[in-house]
This record gives C-alpha cells, sequence and structure tokens, in this order.
C-alpha cells in the first residue's frame, strides 16, 4: 500500500514526521514524501528540510495520502491543490494533520464534510466549505483529518487501525512508547474549548498589543494562551501572549 506523504513549502516539521515515524515500519506500508518536484523541501523554520523522492506527477494513484500543514496556509501551493483534486478520487484514505486540512477544503475535498484543523484557523476551513470539528481526529468515510502538529500521531494512530487493525495500532504505539502525559492542563481538559477562545478574542473590543477584552467569566484564573488574529498569519501565535486573569485577557508582547 503507497503512502503519499505530501511535502509542501514552509510545512511543519512533526505534523508529518509523527505520522511518518506511526506508519513507516508496518510491513505492507511503502511510506514515500512527494513534492511539487523531488528533491529537498524546506520546513517553515527555514532550519530543516525533508527529501521528496518522488514528484508528484510521479505518483498518479497513492492509496494513502497525508497532508501536513504550515505557516503559508493562505498562500496556497496550486500544484498540490490540483494533485489532490486528481487523487482524491482513487484513493483508500485522503488524510490531513493540522492546517494541512485548508489544502483538502481547497480542493474541494471538504465541502460539506465535518472535519477539523488547528483551533486558529477554523474560519479558513469553514469559509472553504467544511464543517470545523473540535475533535483530535475526525473520521469521515475515507477522509481523516486531524486538528494541530502533534495530532498527527493519533490520525496515524487511527489510520493504522483501519488499516492493518487494533493489534498492529497498539504494536506501534508500544514501539514509539506514546503515552503523552502533559505537565500543563489542556483547556479542553479545564473545561475550556478552542473556538470559545477564539470567540472571546476576535468579538474583543481592543485587539491591540495592551489591550485588554472582557471575556466569560469562570475562566481558570491561571490559564495561558497563545493565540493570533485568526484571520492574519499563524506566525503570530509566537508574538503574542494572553493570560487570563480575573475574566479578562490581557494582551502582551513575548
Amino acid at each position: 500500500m503507497q503512502i503519499a506523504l505530501a511535502l509542501h513549502p514552509q510545512f511543519t516539521m512533526l505534523d508529518i514526521v509523527g505520522p511518518f515515524q506511526v506508519l513507516v515500519d508496518v510491513p505492507g506500508n511503502d511510506v514515500v514524501f512527494v513534492a511539487a518536484d523531488a528533491g529537498p523541501v524546506v520546513d517553515h523554520t527555514g532550519r530543516a528540510s525533508l527529501v521528496a523522492t518522488q514528484s508528484f506527477a510521479d505518483t498518479p494513484e497513492p492509496d494513502v495520502v497525508v497532508v501536513p500543514g504550515g505557516l503559508h496556509d493562505t498562500e496556497l501551493q496550486v500544484e498540490l491543490v490540483d494533485w489532490l483534486r486528481a487523487v482524491h478520487p482513487t484513493t483508500t484514505w485522503t488524510t490531513s494533520v493540522c492546517t494541512g486540512g485548508v489544502y483538502l477544503a481547497a480542493a474541494g475535498i471538504l465541502t460539506g464534510v465535518d472535519a477539523t484543523t488547528h483551533w486558529a484557523r477554523k474560519r479558513a476551513l469553514e469559509k472553504l466549505g467544511a464543517h470545523y470539528m473540535t475533535e483530535r481526529v475526525v473520521e469521515r468515510g475515507k477522509i481523516v483529518t486531524a486538528a494541530g502538529v502533534s495530532s498527527g500521531i493519533d490520525m496515524a494512530r487511527t489510520l493504522l487501525d483501519r488499516m492493518h487493525g487494533p493489534e498492529m495500532a497498539q504494536m506501534v504505539q508500544l514501539a514509539i512508547e506514546y503515552d503523552p502525559a502533559p505537565e500543563y492542563v489542556l483547556m479542553s481538559q479545564a473545561g475550556l474549548s478552542f473556538p470559545r477562545i477564539l470567540e472571546a478574542l476576535t468579538t474583543a473590543p481592543a485587539r491591540r498589543f495592551g489591550g485588554e477584552a472582557r471575556i466569560a467569566p469562570g475562566l481558570p484564573a491561571d490559564l495561558v494562551v497563545f493565540e493570533g488574529d485568526p484571520e492574519g498569519d499563524i506566525r503570530s501565535l509566537a508574538r503574542v501572549r494572553y493570560t487570563v486573569r480575573g475574566g479578562r485577557i490581557v494582551f502582551s508582547r513575548r
């Protein structure tokens, strides 16, 4: 079974390396990196690259497609969108990680379909016709989408279960010692969803750095979120800090 991991300019490394590690050592899986042209493709940091051994043109009928996200999803690579439109009708599974879901949506694959992506790109996904879901992995027929970055590992485990059964998925989980126990409590565990934070921020009367915006009461007093304008560049996530204090979000530079 050929599994094509699609690289594009400024992809996020963990988006694709996570699924690669889960899938690559399983007998019967032929995992290949593909891109518009064979050769190295640089990630969003500019400090790392992966080598595509095949071009899109060399890969006309993959059984599985995995599309990672990246930081240039407002300027999508046309070659990848066109390739997705061409290969999706014959794939067994078409999948995405993080903002890779925006690529699937741009190709018309998610029109009217429940799907997920990085929480900061909810609106971008919806504008392209998908129904945004908050789940970490959303499976609708042969389309499987994962939320942000590390969710790709969970998506690949789901895919492995469907391809080779639960025992193989459990064996790989044990082999890669996948047993997350994060030190920090996630918003969902605190009873607060990412979309709720997004709604608070996008309706805030003060959006500039140094401003404050009142949000719904009852939020965890020690909750810290990193968020940018969901209609803007995701790179802003690394530059803005929002701290919830007494029912208010305080904006500041990192």
